[in-house]
């Protein structure tokens, strides 16, 4: 305190009463005056340069003081006429004392919106006519055109999920704003007009404090960090959003290529914000002042990746009176296109189809502005667009992409990697490039290996488009379009217990008879081919020591038991990894497919060592894209992601929570009859009066598409709501699933 007298020394007043104020990196304190007056005394350490930036920036505040028309903060001279006091190797100001109610302490209207949008741009119409002289050379990295500089604090956010959306954002920015920074028009900013900055009455702004963050830098980014702590408290951020941004574009007409990156810059400072707000709680967790907006900037960042970005930019093109270009067009090449070039049984989920843009984690965003939460596609098992995947994409492919008649280490790490998850037994892997891929070559090394050609399937079972996966899919085969059973595959029929008349039981004892019956024929098992739950089959488990007593069989015959693995593996059915290891059974070939790689073309096949020594009969085995750099690359990362965002674990819990919760709804409407599966793989029989509800399935996933929720239909009579989604879906977006499916089933009732 005694360094701080002699601060208080050098200015012409007597002080009465010295308060701390809050700060990162300065020394702040409000200092009262014995007649009552009220200043800010700001010391911090005097560093190179430091003197001549604060001189600078005590230029510009008595400019401004005079120009704009709120107050803001401005230096008072010393004894010795100067605004810099210098003492022990720290520098101070006194600053005029800025009085009214900070933003921070209220939930802004319509007008203080309207006022925020249109201070900023006089702010920076002033800012824009001063010499920024030393100020041009400031680097700092809370400057948005730094962004990336930020990069390496995320390890210091612990949060799983907001760290996976903090990268996705750093990502995004990386792509598509750090390319188009020289297009932006620069300015002096405030680069801090924030909740705590900036002071308000009931309709207006009336103060702005604290310019020590000035830089030179896109004049679009002020606009873009006011904007995302407006928007942490709004109940309706489009709106809000508009209101902003058409404020000040009546004083600062806004460019498209600015509006543009807009989205991503709002995102930008959310994030800048959180990794250093983790670092700086790390290492002073004492400092509350470190995370004053990190609750809040978390909450928003939630919320934001649920924006469709095309619909905030059509958002903010609207409040710029900017033509927006129609999707119609776009929309109508699309489909003409597809009408064109495709066979008509390429189908379209939906009656009305989505036509989408891009993607985000467990969202869809389609052309039109709209988001959706996918509750459906299995297939980008860690979340679409996933920034590690797509790092880890892009880097491999910079360096090497070719093929398995080559060494290289990608190979082996993944193949290492992969295998760590089997039983030890299993210890070779066939790399393809597709779960259907996997699936033929598994009935060849099966063939091979028995000398035999007979294989056994369950009824509506699906294991892939080529021939030999058609042959083997009796969802295929036996519809429409199929020619039926070949000769050498025999089906079991689907252990379904709900609303049957046989129990477990019944179907196990069916199987083994059938099996001895088939050998006594001479139609002696290759294989048994199965899923752990039959996905196409209705999200059908089969029942306990179904898989266990069959296979026990088919071995005791020499044939070998294959598990399709390709919807239920990677950690999906929350309690186990694998599906086969909740029946208790090892398998001797496993397939793998569709989430093994992310949306990224890899399939695999893991056996036994006999049995991949029995494939080696001379035949040369090659894939072409099979075990390649990049998508050894990307399966490994999958696996890493899996670990490190402890997805199994939340697929256990969120699964488990989504189950009760349509328990819930299953005692308000009876027509959601079944609610089955484990972990993020659940079904949902529609009955109507106690036939299979065909027609109110079809009606539900319609109309909560309409609601922007995507799900499918699948089983023998396709009434099953089938739900499989990325694995990072949460409680929240459970919540949401069901308010959806409940107001979907109120308007069935309604009608009915």
């Amino acid at each position: 305190m005694d360094q701080i007298e002699k601060f208080l020394s050098q200015y012409p007043f007597d002080f009465e009463h010295l308060d701390s104020l809050v700060g990162y990196d300065s020394q702040n304190f409000k200092v009262t005056t014995i007649d009552g007056q009220a200043f800010v005394l700001k010391v911090d350490q005097l560093t190179v340069g430091f003197a001549d930036s604060v001189k600078k920036e005590n230029e510009i505040l008595l400019y401004l003081k005079d120009k704009i028309d709120f107050q803001i903060t401005y230096p008072i001279k010393n004894i010795h006429g100067k605004f810099e006091t210098i003492v022990d190797n720290k520098i101070a100001r006194l600053l005029y004392f800025v009085h009214g109610e900070f933003w921070g302490d209220q939930i802004l209207n319509n007008d203080q919106l309207n006022s925020l949008g249109s201070s900023i741009a006089k702010t920076i119409i002033e800012l824009r006519k001063v010499d920024v002289g030393i100020i041009a050379l400031k680097d700092q990295s809370w400057d948005l055109i730094n962004l990336m500089d930020n990069i390496g604090l995320v390890n210091f956010v612990q949060d799983i999920e907001e760290k996976r959306l903090i990268l996705y954002f750093f990502d995004q920015y990386h792509q598509f704003v750090s390319p188009h920074h020289k297009y932006l028009r620069k300015s002096l900013i405030h680069n801090d007009f924030n909740n705590w900055n900036v002071l308000m009455d009931k309709s207006h702004v009336i103060g702005l404090i604290d310019f020590g963050d000035m830089v030179y830098s896109a004049m679009i980014n002020d606009l873009a960090i006011a904007m995302s702590y407006a928007l942490c408290t709004s109940k309706d951020i489009l709106e809000d959003s508009k209101t902003i941004i058409t404020a000040f574009n009546k004083i600062i007409a806004l460019k498209s290529e600015e509006l543009d990156v807009l989205y991503l810059l709002i995102a930008g400072r959310m994030i800048t914000s959180l990794v250093n707000s983790a670092k700086g709680k790390a290492e002073n967790p004492d400092n509350e002042y470190i995370s004053v907006n990190a609750k809040l900037y978390k909450a928003l960042l939630k919320k934001w990746i649920q924006i469709n970005p095309i619909g905030f930019k059509k958002t903010a093109y609207e409040a710029c009176d900017i033509q927006y270009n129609s999707n119609e067009q776009q929309k109508n090449k699309i489909d003409q296109i597809r009408t064109d070039h495709f066979g008509s049984n390429l189908s379209l989920s939906y009656e009305e189809p989505i036509f989408m843009s891009s993607s985000a984690f467990q969202y869809m965003y389609d052309l039109d502005g709209n988001t959706y939460l996918d509750a459906y596609n299995n297939i980008p098992l860690v979340g679409h667009s996933h920034p590690l995947i797509s790092k880890a994409i892009s880097d491999q492919v910079r360096i090497l992409n070719t093929n398995t008649r080559y060494h290289y280490t990608e190979l082996g790490d993944y193949a290492n990697k992969l295998l760590s998850f089997f039983p030890s037994h299993l210890n070779k892997v066939f790399f393809v490039n597709s779960g259907s891929a996997a699936s033929d070559l598994a009935i060849r090394l099966a063939k091979t290996h028995t000398q035999r050609e007979d294989i056994y399937v369950l009824e509506e079972g699906y294991h892939g488009n080529t021939q030999t996966g058609i042959q083997i899919s009796h969802y295929k085969h036996s519809k429409k379009g199929g020619n039926g059973r070949s000769k050498n595959i025999h089906h079991f029929p689907l252990p379904k217990t709900f609303n049957s008349e046989h129990d477990a039981e019944y179907f196990i004892d069916d199987a083994l008879k059938r099996i001895d019956k088939y050998y006594k024929e001479k139609i002696i098992p290759a294989a048994f081919i199965a899923e752990p739950i039959s996905g196409c089959g209705g999200q059908v488990p089969l029942p306990p020591s179904y898989l266990s007593s069959i296979y026990e069989k088919i071995k005791s015959y020499g044939g070998l038991c294959v598990s399709d693995e390709v919807q239920t593996g990677f950690g999906r059915l929350g309690s186990h990894f694998w599906g086969f290891e909740m029946h208790n059974v090892l398998p001797d070939i496993v397939l793998l497919g569709k989430p093994i790689g992310n949306g990224h073309p890899i399939g695999a096949v893991v056996c036994s060592s006999e049995i991949a020594d029995s494939f080696d009969n001379g035949m040369e085995f090659f894939s072409s894209f099979g075990g390649n750099p990049v998508s050894c690359r990307v399966g490994k990362e999958v696996l890493n992601i899996l670990e490190s965002e402890q997805l199994q674990r939340r697929a256990k819990e969120v699964g488990q929570y989504w189950k009760d919760e349509l328990h819930k709804l299953q005692q308000e409407f009876p027509l959601l009859a079944d609610i089955r599966g484990s972990g993020l793989f659940i079904g949902i029989e529609i009955l109507e009066d106690n036939k299979p509800g065909t027609r109110l399935a079809n009606r539900i996933k319609n109309k909560m598409k309409n609601n922007f929720v995507l799900t499918s239909t699948d089983g023998k009579y396709n009434n099953v709501i089938k739900v499989k989604p990325p694995l990072c879906f949460n409680e929240d977006n459970v919540d949401h699933f069901c308010l959806i499916l409940k107001k979907c089933c109120d308007e069935i009732k309604e009608v009915n």
